[in-house]
């Protein structure tokens, strides 16, 4: 009887888990042309991806892994920068955490911070993870995320679809769901607890 019980708590939590990891956050509509407003310095010679993410998401490991990964496949042929969320009333240093430092190890990848969420606003960036990418004109190409869960790093229609739009071989822009947590620009959250399931 108690292994009966054990099991089917096991089950349920397993089940649990693996819906919590498959499910998508909020994706905001991201503008259709570059935000004239934007302060993001915007490479004009060729495409140029932006990626929102919160420094204490556990999920945005593997969204920084996919990034990596085009970098390599794509060498050249964009420009990318990682913004990191500074919600009200916390310090500078709270924003440099681990995923900060892998991101900026990314060989030509600029990383920054987005104030009070002032980027991710203009852009309609609402969860971590959430990735554009722009024309060198400025138009929207892509945008979601480069994960196929939350958490987990590997071949994702998210990837596939920036490498296919950077090496020329589809030219219609593209979406793909994004797995994170809120971003939570609009809050002053000390950790990311919308990570923990």
């Amino acid at each position: 009887m108690l292994a009966a019980v054990w099991l089917v708590v096991v089950l349920t939590g397993s089940l649990l888990m693996a819906q919590y990891s498959q499910t998508a956050g909020a994706a905001g509509e991201a503008p259709v042309q570059w935000p004239a407003a934007s302060v993001v310095l915007r490479d004009s010679t060729r495409a140029q991806l932006v990626m929102f993410l919160h420094p204490r998401c556990p999920c945005s490991r593997a969204s920084i892994s996919e990034l990596e990964q085009i970098v390599a496949h794509c060498q050249g042929k964009f420009s990318a920068q990682v913004l990191f969320i500074q919600p009200e009333g916390v310090a500078e240093d709270w924003v440099k955490t681990d995923l900060w430092h892998a991101a900026a190890a990314i060989p030509g990848v600029k990383v920054g911070i987005d104030y009070e969420g002032q980027e991710a606003r203009r852009f309609q960036a609402i969860t971590s993870g959430q990735t554009l990418l722009y024309a060198a004109a400025g138009g929207l190409m892509f945008q979601g995320g480069i994960t196929l869960a939350r958490g987990h790093a590997g071949d994702n229609p998210g990837r596939d679809a920036i490498e296919s739009l950077l090496n020329q071989t589809t030219t219609h822009s593209l979406s793909t769901p994004v797995f994170g947590c809120a971003l939570g620009w609009n809050t002053t959250p000390e950790k990311c607890s919308a990570c923990q399931p």
